[in-house]
């Protein structure tokens, strides 16, 4: 359950030493492990005209640095509402996220989302000034640090080609794939991501799996994702925490790490479908 994720770079490294080069950066980087983001008795609610809506109730799990924590459940179950809450961008009514045993009161740098929009890259900036304007702004770097850390992650996603392109001529996947670099650049303690490729069609979304799962390889950093696909949160989490439908509730959490690309025609992977399909759907006493 506990991994020893490699950080994406030394925080301090590119400030204080210029010479340093990106690559060599990542390569020196320290390990962490353990416990990273708590989540206990969480309760999230939201206000409509008519009365004040339970999203979810009571959720409690731990993610621990270096895991691919997939949140699953059905449309409606709080899940997206979730993740905002754990970016910082909604207050619990109820319980607490913790962050580095520091509780979360607000968006910060240390939690960065990909949402399912394509069109969250600004216009008129290129492939490479999208990602690198954030760097400097929040991460307070120089011109050149910024524009080399930028190019070494559109590398990491496949697309240094496009350094110089505009958004609108890139396809859907490829816009994803740069938010994902402009969010790794950013060094989060945990990336977000909400149903990333759920607008993109079959084959893309498969590719866009792959992608993401051979980044993680390579980096090794802390992913909370978020699906309403079982087949997609077999693949891409290696811990799945099941939430009932609305309001959400957690079901159950499921270990997913034996699961790669590969598994899909596998006969024990269909049984996983079945029986989590099972979990998610049957009424709570015939589950427990």
């Amino acid at each position: 359950m506990v991994a020893n994720p490699k950080l994406l770079f030394p925080h301090d490294a590119a400030q204080s030493n210029p010479a340093t080069t990106v690559a060599t950066a990542a390569a020196t980087a320290a390990s962490t492990s353990g416990k990273l983001l708590t989540v206990e008795n969480l309760s999230l609610e939201y206000r409509t005209r008519e009365r004040i809506v339970r999203a979810t109730h009571d959720i409690s799990f731990d993610v621990y640095g270096g895991d691919r924590f997939v949140l699953l459940g059905p449309s409606g179950c709080g899940k997206s509402t979730l993740l905002k809450a754990v970016a910082g961008f909604i207050e619990p009514s109820a319980g607490s996220i913790s962050l580095d045993g520091q509780r979360v009161r607000g968006p910060g740098a240390d939690r960065i989302v990909v949402f399912q929009e394509f069109d969250q890259l600004p216009p008129w900036k290129t492939v490479v000034q999208n990602i690198a304007f954030p760097l400097r702004v929040a991460k307070k770097l120089s011109k050149a640090q910024a524009h080399e850390r930028a190019l070494y992650y559109l590398d990491k996603v496949g697309l240094a080609a496009f350094a110089n392109a505009y958004p609108h001529t890139l396809s859907g996947g490829m816009k994803q794939r740069v938010a994902i670099a402009r969010a790794l650049a950013m060094q989060p303690r945990v990336l977000l991501m909400d149903e990333p490729f759920a607008a993109l069609d079959a084959l893309t979304r498969r590719k866009m799996q792959e992608e993401l799962l051979r980044l993680w390889e390579e980096v090794r950093f802390t992913l909370l994702f978020v699906t309403h696909s079982i087949e997609e949160a077999l693949v891409v989490g290696n811990r799945i925490l099941l939430l009932s439908p609305h309001p959400g509730r957690v079901r159950a959490e499921l270990n997913s790490h034996q699961y790669s690309q590969d598994s899909f025609g596998r006969a024990d992977f269909q049984r996983s479908v079945a029986r989590i399909h099972h979990l998610l759907f049957e009424p709570t006493e015939a589950v427990q």
